[in-house]
């Protein structure tokens, strides 16, 4: 801005509507400019050697000969014992709490151990999970 008193609040706001109309702001279509804009270079499909009808509506430019082949993903880890004993027990509450009259236990007795068996399940695999390492630079969540 020029070095005007900032009390003259006409005169500044004079230089603020000539500054943006000599850049085109608010100016109609018919009216000419007094300065020529400078030349933006096109960006994106405009300025590419192909129309917008092949851009758009065109082949995909995705799908061509080579295909991208994920790698092999690594074998999953074999299941120890305790993963068998988690197993285990949940097969069994379920069982005890769905028809413990197949092994003649009656319901009384079968929900409470079928329950209790859950619980164990739930308990054991809540032990079996790993912790990352703790000895590290980075946040622990």
């Amino acid at each position: 801005m020029n070095s005007r008193d900032p009390e003259d609040v006409d005169a500044t706001f004079a230089a603020i509507v000539a500054d943006l109309r000599a850049e085109g702001v608010g100016r109609f279509a018919d009216e000419p400019l007094d300065e020529p804009a400078p030349e933006r270079p096109e960006q994106g499909w405009r300025s590419g050697a192909d129309g917008w009808d092949q851009v758009v509506l065109g082949d995909d430019p995705s799908e061509s000969d080579e295909h991208f082949v994920p790698p092999d993903p690594p074998p999953l880890p074999r299941p120890g014992k305790g993963a068998f004993v988690v197993l285990l027990f949940f097969l069994v509450g379920l069982f005890m709490l769905i028809a413990p009259g197949l092994i003649g236990v009656s319901t009384t007795v079968g929900t409470p151990l079928g329950i209790l068996c859950l619980a164990t399940a739930i308990a054991l695999s809540l032990l079996r999970v790993k912790q990352g390492p703790t000895d590290g630079d980075g946040a622990q969540v």
